[in-house]
């Protein structure tokens, strides 16, 4: 594996339980923007006895990338939901579930919320 993979692989996993991230914030965050394309290549060459929480990557606008009613679209909204988050007709909000989801209430929230 090389450093850039290593950076992406590290941005997946630290998503956190009950949270789900974009294809462009895992890039962003992995020190490469706007290679969003380069993280689901990645995802499907995944190395042999690395676990990631694959299932927490949609795409930018929060939908499943997988066609609907796919095996791996099933499996992937079945694993989404059993950390508590929501999904319908395929998307996830990503206001409520996003991994940045709380920074706008943690800037500009009204004290004691």
């Amino acid at each position: 594996m090389n450093e850039r993979n290593d950076r992406i692989f590290a941005a997946i996993a630290a998503i956190p339980p009950g949270r789900v991230a974009s294809y462009g914030a895992i890039a962003a965050r992995a020190g490469l923007p706007g290679r969003a394309r380069l993280v689901g290549r990645l995802l499907g060459e995944v190395p042999e006895g690395m676990v990631l929480p694959w299932f927490r990557v949609l795409r930018a606008s929060g939908h499943i990338a997988m066609p609907p009613g796919s095996r791996g679209f099933r499996e992937q909204c079945r694993l989404l939901r059993a950390e508590g988050v929501e999904v319908k007709n395929g998307r996830v909000p990503l206001s409520r579930f996003g991994l940045d989801a709380d920074l706008d209430h943690a800037l500009w929230g009204m004290p004691g919320d």
